[in-house]
């Protein structure tokens, strides 16, 4: 079924899952009786006989988060009686693989070892390590860019290419085809992208690893083609449902059309203005083509609480013929400023009042942005903050390094394992004593409340005078003295010196116990530090919580992969590596920022339930959620045409609709005009009250915003004309 957004497609779906499940023949009612108004929006198997039964349906949803959202909704609609399998596709492909891994073995004469994927990060890192000699000084600088960026971008070419189908020997073909020397950014053969990738792929076969990439070639050249893994299929699954399809690589159609010819049900979701992954492996015209084998449904209209309806004709107008005059109704305000420092003060201050005065509640407000750095983050939180008004910021991936938590974590790492005191400096020393002070100690508050945090006992100031004159740094055994080596310890109070000798009692105890080996290993330290000093058997704060889940689950990834390549021969550098280079090399991965936390719960209980949502757009419209009070904060930024995320390079030449043929110029400008539309179509469709504009004349850099949605900026009235908060 086709429709624009929130008009009514999921529910759609869930409701003929419901009749399918609950009817007394699970398929032919709901298939065949005329009262049904909506059978046309499903796909009707040709080989249906009467006493078939849905025995396993399969649902499928764009992304996690989607995801949650229709197992909830099919619970509740069929109150849980009927067991589904709730996947993303990618999610869907790397269960069968790993499911099905022993017959992978035999098909491609694969060692035989349990599999085990590689995180992106630590892909990154073993392919840096991998292509070093061929990466050297002279191919970088053709290419024009370090290290780092060029190993990720040529990974990403084997992701595109198995999303789209393409095997990796085809990989160089489509390359030289579609990369013309004019438009070649890489400035590096085809051959070679192509031969780098093919020894990428081989190594972690025989390795045992896999990848996103590599589990999406594995599924759709070796399994779906196979006699064996098709009769499993048609065995488990005899329906399919799947939401969003628009969102979804070309190989889940495979998947589909190999389950619709085998005589299941279907039920299919379409978006035009919904597609948010285009660029980033998904390929919406070819996932399109799926209705020619289902009865078409077009549920038409936006949702009657949107602005849509309203506001979509005259924007989408004003933004491709920017000499017409239109003037937006009041629904649509702007706020306007000289500087984005005033923009980002003057656009909470905005939404503080309406709030204190009850127009709206904060659960009730998206901010929405291109992008949000640091600086315009922190800022709308703080005066917010400040305002009594919490702020959740959406699917907000920041990087582990960024913990206090983490940060004091690794320097204990360095102060018990030898060999790391390179890693360790003044300043970490001093942030870890501010952090490993916080339990314990006595304050009226706790009395109070048992559950509140502590306060740390050992200060900035006082953390900074230990570190002044009681570490000693050493490169292989850094070490903390006791308190009084500071002939004006007396200085330092009870509670702080208190707090140092506990730390450094417990410091030592680890030591003792690592010369002994009983530190099974580094995770295990890590998570006595955490029980020690940073539980204290009271609930966290989700994000610092989320900080450390992600650093214990992040250790135990690596170490696994560390204890891999050393129980192969061809390793024997690794082999013969002490345990501290493994640690040393684990702590800088974490210090270069790649890896990020994601915090849970999703749906955050207490106060964060009532609270102003801060998004990008790419994680706003991927949410699919809709707010009646919209701000478009950088509404002048360039940025807008990009959708808030950057295509990857080369995804226009994995589309299967024009494989292999080269991106143009004229075609990128099309592309970009097409997308703001999209993206102006469903962003309105997911607001139904009000509408704010946020523009400032100047960007970050004092540049002129001139991005293409300025014809909105001229076209409606600000706040300074109506009188704040009208």
């Amino acid at each position: 079924m086709v429709g624009s957004s929130r008009s009514g497609k999921t529910t759609r779906l869930v409701e003929q899952f419901a009749m399918w499940m609950e009817a007394e023949n699970p398929i032919l009612p709901a298939l065949y009786t005329k009262k049904n108004k909506h059978n046309s929006g499903i796909h009707i198997p040709n080989n249906l006989h009467i006493n078939q039964t849905l025995s396993g349906f399969l649902v499928l949803a764009a992304n996690n988060e989607n995801r949650r959202q229709l197992s909830d909704k099919i619970m509740t609609s069929t109150h849980g009686k009927y067991p589904v399998r709730c996947q993303t596709p990618l999610g869907f492909f790397q269960d069968e693989v790993i499911l099905f891994w022993p017959l992978l073995i035999n098909l491609l004469q694969l060692k035989a070892q349990f599999p085990v994927r590689l995180r992106p990060e630590t892909e990154q890192e073993l392919a840096t390590k991998l292509w070093r000699e061929q990466l050297d000084e002279e191919t970088l600088r053709r290419a024009g860019m370090g290290e780092y960026r060029l190993v990720r971008r040529i990974l990403d070419l084997l992701q595109l290419a198995a999303s789209a189908g393409v095997m990796s020997e085809d990989i160089t073909t489509i390359l030289t085809s579609a990369l013309l020397p004019e438009i070649n950014s890489t400035n590096l053969e085809p051959e070679f992208l192509g031969s780098l990738l093919l020894d990428w792929r081989n190594w972690c076969l025989e390795q045992g690893f896999l990848t996103y990439g590599i589990v999406t070639e594995l599924y759709s050249q070796y399994l779906v083609t196979n006699t064996q893994y098709q009769q499993q299929l048609y065995k488990r699954y005899q329906g399919i449902l799947a939401d969003d399809v628009q969102d979804y690589p070309a190989v889940a159609r495979h998947l589909f059309e190999l389950l619709l010819e085998s005589g299941a049900v279907g039920g299919f979701s379409y978006n035009p203005d919904g597609i948010v992954r285009w660029g980033l492996g998904a390929d919406p015209n070819y996932m399109e083509g799926l209705a020619v084998r289902c009865q078409g449904e077009t549920l038409t209209g936006f949702s009657r609480s949107s602005l849509a309806d309203m506001l979509a004709a005259p924007m989408v107008e004003l933004v491709t013929e920017p000499m017409t005059l239109v003037q937006l109704p009041q629904t649509v305000q702007l706020i306007q400023t000289t500087s984005r420092a005033q923009l980002l003060r003057q656009t909470a201050e905005t939404i503080a009042q309406a709030i204190h005065r009850g127009q709206v509640q904060p659960q009730e407000v998206a901010i929405i942005a291109p992008g949000l750095d640091a600086i315009a983050r922190y800022t709308l939180v703080e005066i917010l903050n400040k305002q009594g008004i919490p702020v959740k910021s959406l699917n907000d991936q920041r990087s582990l390094i960024s913990s206090p938590q983490v940060r004091a974590l690794l320097t204990v790492l360095a102060f018990v394992y030898p060999g790391l005191g390179r890693l360790v400096d003044r300043d970490g020393v001093a942030e870890m004593l501010v952090v490993l002070s916080g339990k314990g100690g006595e304050r009226v508050e706790e009395e109070k409340n048992e559950n509140s945090p502590t306060s740390p006992r050992i200060d900035p100031v006082r953390a900074g005078l230990i570190a002044d004159y009681c570490f000693v740094p050493h490169p292989d055994t850094p070490n903390l003295l006791p308190a009084h080596a500071f002939n004006r310890w007396d200085r330092l109070g009870y509670n702080a010196t208190t707090a140092y000798g506990e730390i450094l009692a417990w410091l030592t105890q680890q030591r003792s116990q690592y010369a002994l080996r009983s530190i099974p290993s580094p995770i295990s330290l890590l998570d006595r530090a955490i029980q020690s000093f940073l539980w204290n058997g009271s609930n966290l704060p989700y994000d610092q919580l989320a900080a450390l889940r992600e650093l214990l689950e992040t250790a135990q990834h690596y170490w696994e992969i560390d204890t891999r390549l050393r129980q192969n021969p061809a390793f024997k550098d690794i082999e013969d590596r002490d345990k501290h280079h493994t640690i040393a090399e684990f702590i800088k991965l974490l210090r270069r920022g790649t890896i990020t936390a994601n915090p849970y719960p999703v749906s955050p209980l207490g106060p964060l339930s009532n609270a102003v949502t801060l998004a990008t757009i790419f994680q706003y419209r991927s949410s699919r959620q809709s707010h009646p009070w919209h701000f478009w904060l950088d509404t002048g930024s360039p940025l807008w045409a990009k959708g808030g995320a950057a295509t990857l390079f080369g995804a226009p030449y994995f589309l299967l609709d024009r494989l292999g043929e080269p991106w143009t110029a004229e075609e990128e400008q099309l592309s970009e005009i097409q997308r703001l539309k999209r993206i102006l179509a469903d962003l309105l469709a997911r607001v139904s009250t009000r509408l704010y504009l946020c523009h400032s004349e100047l960007a970050v850099n004092g540049q002129e915003q001139l991005g293409p949605l300025l014809p909105l900026v001229n076209a409606c009235v600000s706040i300074e004309e109506l009188g704040v908060g009208s």
